[in-house]
């Protein structure tokens, strides 16, 4: 049964990560009508300035020291999780990753939902196979990023107990390939393919995943808000069309002529692609098509790379 989108018009709305590229479209739309608070280290003046500047009140502090998130308030309406660390360091990457989700969720335990961001990352390798939220879960992203995937499956656990134990409405959405006009995978594409740099891909192709731009998951997410449930609603949040790299890569040398070469490498990330069944029954079907994303991408970001008469 689809769910009826919660109204953030003037709420009190906590972003934590807002200045990751994933975050920070968030907390320019959303400051536009609701009372934002963005938390993060903000370690940079020009990050915290950025953040300002759109109309959101900054919170410095870190989710692995509770003690430093008594500057939250306490009648925060609704949370959106995004922060994510990849030190590399197990010790506090699980903290800040899991035991930090159950810090914020503590400090927040009176919000209407929270609605925490996860990836697909937490699934077990298994080649082109779509992945159902009841799929295994492994660690699948080790080569790349050592902590990830682990943190990933930690953070979900811990949200899921405190969401128990303390009766908070939640939603845990694992994201397939966020992207937008400030970036995402396809563009770190484009730059290799412009530097002749092999794009390494494995074996078992096509590799498929879920793209997800930015305009639907910010129309999203007051759905996923809605969605959210104290038994915890977990479901795949990607684009409801399934997309390879080499046919985005393929697409974008027909936007620009730069070509993409390949290199197969058993471990590089396989394929992700989603079972969004449950994501479309609950909060409807996404709506820009990947090509379209991809050619706004590259006119924001690289627009001299464009064929005239692509």
């Amino acid at each position: 049964m689809p769910v009826q989108p919660v109204d953030l018009s003037g709420s009190k709305l906590l972003i934590t990560g807002p200045t990751g590229q994933v975050a920070l479209p968030v907390v320019e739309h959303f400051a536009q009508i609701a009372d934002v608070h963005a938390l993060a280290r903000f370690n940079k003046a020009e990050d915290r300035q950025k953040i300002e500047a759109m109309g959101a009140s900054v919170i410095a502090a870190d989710l692995a020291d509770a003690e430093s998130l008594a500057a939250v308030p306490e009648d925060i309406d609704y949370v959106l999780n995004f922060a994510v660390v990849k030190s590399g360091d197990f010790e506090y990457d699980l903290a800040a990753n899991a035991e930090g989700v159950g810090n914020l969720m503590m400090r927040c335990a009176r919000a209407r939902a929270f609605l925490h961001f996860s990836s697909t990352a937490v699934y077990e390798y298994a080649g082109q196979a779509l992945r159902t939220e009841s799929s295994p879960l492994g660690d699948n992203h080790r080569v790349m990023f050592p902590t990830y995937s682990i943190s990933k499956i930690a953070a979900e656990t811990v949200c899921r107990f405190v969401a128990h134990q303390h009766q908070i409405p939640t939603t845990i959405a694992r994201l397939s390939v966020p992207y937008g006009d400030n970036g995402g995978w396809m563009y770190f594409h484009m730059l290799m393919m412009q530097q002749g740099m092999e794009i390494e891909v494995h074996p078992e192709r096509p590799n498929y995943y879920n793209p997800l731009h930015v305009d639907d998951y910010i129309e999203k997410i007051p759905y996923l808000l809605a969605a959210a449930t104290p038994e915890v609603t977990t479901l795949n949040f990607g684009g409801s069309e399934k997309v390879s790299i080499e046919e985005w890569c393929a697409y974008i040398s027909e936007l620009t002529g730069l070509e993409p070469r390949f290199c197969e490498n058993t471990k590089a990330f396989g394929s992700l692609a989603i079972d969004t069944s449950k994501m479309e029954e609950l909060i409807g079907p996404t709506r820009v098509d990947w090509r379209e994303g991809i050619r706004r991408q590259l006119e924001h970001l690289a627009p001299e790379l464009l064929r005239r008469d692509a």
